[in-house]
């Protein structure tokens, strides 16, 4: 009998792969049997991930496509390039702290280009070209836990990501009839990139605050990435419309 978390024979795509999160599943999920297609502004650090994900076990290949998802032309060329897929990991994001006096038209809208809107027209690219495999496709868009715990500075990353949230909610509904699962994972503070450039920019005395809340201390990238894996596995066929937290404790 096959593994229920095996990801062997999966045609998935992650999304700012070139770090973080989005780095760690693509190395991740390379190791459980998919063929991964990963994309990011940065063709660089795209091909670090690359070159550190495990080979391909089916006789496919890995596929890395360089694209910034803000350029409607650019979502379309990599649209176009993609094997109808069974698994989608939504990973882009920017956390730009200021005060909410401070905040311009023109911050939101960077903002939100990146964290909110590039995920949403993605999408509707992948459904009108029907590049979701029905009844054995999961979508998971990678959240935060300060939906629920707010932190100050943090208005346009917070609302972008409630935003999704909602979305997430909303998309999950619409593709229910196909058999296509749409959930949410939030995780805490995390240690990479993310989480060092938000130690840059807020006080100590914040940070200390952060770390109280999580118990079970900072969560490492394997911890979120294991988690995406159960999503995108069979073993969550029955999930959907979910939101977890991932906070430790």
């Amino acid at each position: 009998m096959t593994h229920p978390f095996t990801l062997t024979d999966k045609k998935i795509l992650i999304t700012g792969a070139s770090s973080g999160l989005g780095k760690q599943t693509a190395i991740t999920v390379s190791r459980l049997g998919a063929q991964v297609i990963i994309t990011g502004r940065n063709p660089e650090k795209l091909n670090e991930t690359f070159v550190t994900m495990d080979p391909c076990r089916s006789h496919v290949e890995h596929l890395q496509i360089t694209a910034d998802l803000t350029v409607q032309r650019e979502i379309d060329e990599l649209t176009d390039q993609l094997p109808v897929l069974n698994g989608v990991v939504f990973s882009v994001g920017i956390s730009d702290l200021l005060p909410t006096k401070f905040l311009t038209g023109k911050d939101l809208e960077k903002n939100f280009s990146v964290s909110f809107n590039a995920a949403v027209l993605l999408m509707a690219a992948l459904q009108k070209r029907k590049k979701l495999q029905r009844q054995h496709c999961s979508i998971l868009f990678i959240s935060s836990i300060s939906t629920r715990y707010p932190f100050v500075g943090g208005a346009m990353y917070i609302s972008a990501r409630a935003a999704m949230e909602a979305y997430a909610r909303v998309l999950g509904l619409e593709l229910l009839p196909k058999g296509i699962r749409v959930n949410c994972i939030s995780p805490g503070f995390v240690r990479g990139p993310m989480f060092d450039e938000t130690q840059e920019k807020i006080s100590a005395e914040t940070i200390a605050k952060i770390e109280e809340r999580q118990p079970l201390g900072l969560g490492e990238p394997e911890d979120v990435a294991n988690t995406i894996v159960f999503y995108l596995s069979d073993a969550s066929r029955w999930v959907t419309g979910t939101n977890l937290f991932l906070g430790g404790g």
